[in-house]
């Protein structure tokens, strides 16, 4: 790293500047009480929401209603009179608004790397003749990558790496499917769904989208930009629980095409008639697989709890005036190129998380927990911070700031 530089110029807003902008900022958040539904206290700024999401209070007696009274009493009756059956389509229904689709296509269910698995198979198999490329974003979370090129080999075909800024301008008459993140895991930049969907299909290709780092964080809009296919877990930016289960999205007008590479007993058409042969179920349950995961599952229905009265589009105003402030905390409080963000400034490419290139990031990232600021690393010198909109107050944003201030190694205390 660079030596510091001279400290701001005096017209640098101070500490109590800051201070004063977070409580304005805070005091008109028509999110604020959205807070109270969250276990969360005021000893920890929680900023890895982008990883695992606060524990909604609603959750806990939920569950135990569902162990101790639906298993424990009810027990198999539980299928048909508690609703297990029917819960992986009702809860898909739930998230549905968050993502921008209409009801009757999503089903929850499997983890995220199932279901990208089931999409992008799915979507060659669906894909016109003679189409022989799969696209992946080159900077793709690891198993996206890993998945793909498994589906390249089971269906003959190749796959390309490209930047996910170039896959629009990439896609021709040999790409049958694209497997696309609307959120760069690392650095927080968001792409262009619309756009790169409708590029994908004036080539004739179909687009599958990996929300993870989206749903919940802000608009997605699936419907409306004609997405095929789609896929997301719930334990981050939605609040599901670790290992909650993912969700895939079916367009409508794709269900009957839907070919699922796993054609598991609880998509058959009649999965209780035990027929050798598969006949798929129609509109979302073709998704389905096995058995429902019902304690992890039933979590989340009640996790969903805490999005009663909330606006997505309000979710993503707050997102990015609490990553704004936090930016600016940052320049005001650090000296520069002691932290580089590497996540876009522009509000139309930045997600709900920032991202700092900083030496020795590892350890920062440990002297931050230590004192209250939780945030991840990646390897080999990124600090991520998320903004879950729902819990987090731009006051949290300025402790991260004036902590990360004092344990970065030639700033001082802020």
């Amino acid at each position: 790293m660079s030596e510091p530089t001279a400290p701001p110029a005096a017209d640098d807003p101070t500490v109590d500047d800051l201070t004063a902008r977070a409580a304005e900022l805070d005091a008109a958040d028509p999110l604020a009480a959205v807070r109270d539904r969250f276990a969360l206290d005021d000893s920890t700024v929680y900023l890895d929401g982008n990883s695992l999401g606060a524990l909604p209070h609603g959750v806990l007696p939920r569950l135990g209603d569902v162990v101790t009274r639906e298993w424990g009493e009810l027990r198999i009756r539980s299928w048909e009179e508690s609703g297990w059956w029917t819960a992986p389509e009702r809860v898909g229904d739930r998230i549905a608004p968050l993502v921008g689709a209409a009801a009757g296509q999503i089903v929850v269910g499997d983890s995220t790397s199932v279901n990208v698995f089931k999409a992008l198979v799915a979507a060659i198999r669906m894909a016109r003749p003679g189409r022989t490329e799969i696209l992946v974003d080159a900077t793709t979370f690891p198993t996206d990558g890993y998945i793909a090129a498994s589906a390249a080999r089971l269906t003959g075909r190749t796959v390309r790496a490209v930047p996910p800024a170039e896959i629009a301008a990439a896609a021709d008459e040999r790409t049958a499917a694209a497997l696309v993140n609307h959120v760069d895991y690392r650095t927080g930049r968001l792409y262009d769904l619309p756009g790169i969907t409708a590029a994908l299909h004036e080539a004739g290709a179909l687009a599958v989208w990996d929300l993870c780092h989206s749903a919940g964080a802000l608009p997605v809009g699936l419907d409306a930009a004609e997405v095929d296919l789609a896929v997301g877990c719930t334990y981050k930016y939605l609040n599901g629980g670790p290992g909650a289960p993912a969700y895939l999205y079916v367009r409508r007008a794709l269900q009957p095409l839907f070919d699922s590479p796993l054609p598991g007993w609880n998509s058959h058409a009649d999965p209780f008639g035990m027929d050798p042969g598969y006949q798929p179920a129609d509109g979302a349950p073709r998704g389905r697989v096995g058995t429902p995961e019902i304690l992890s599952l039933l979590a989340l229905d009640a996790a969903l709890d805490a999005w009663d009265g909330v606006d997505i589009a309000a979710v993503r105003a707050k997102s990015l005036t609490l990553t704004d402030f936090f930016l600016g905390c940052v320049t005001a409080l650090l000296p520069p190129r002691l932290v580089e963000p590497v996540t876009p400034a522009g509000h139309a490419d930045r997600g709900s998380q920032v991202s700092l290139r900083c030496e020795g990031a590892g350890t920062v990232m440990r002297d931050l927990i230590a004192r209250g600021v939780v945030g991840d690393f990646r390897r080999p010198d990124i600090l991520r911070f998320g903004f879950t909109p729902l819990y987090t107050r731009h006051a949290d944003a300025l402790r991260a700031a004036r902590t990360l201030a004092d344990v970065i190694p030639g700033t001082g205390a802020a």
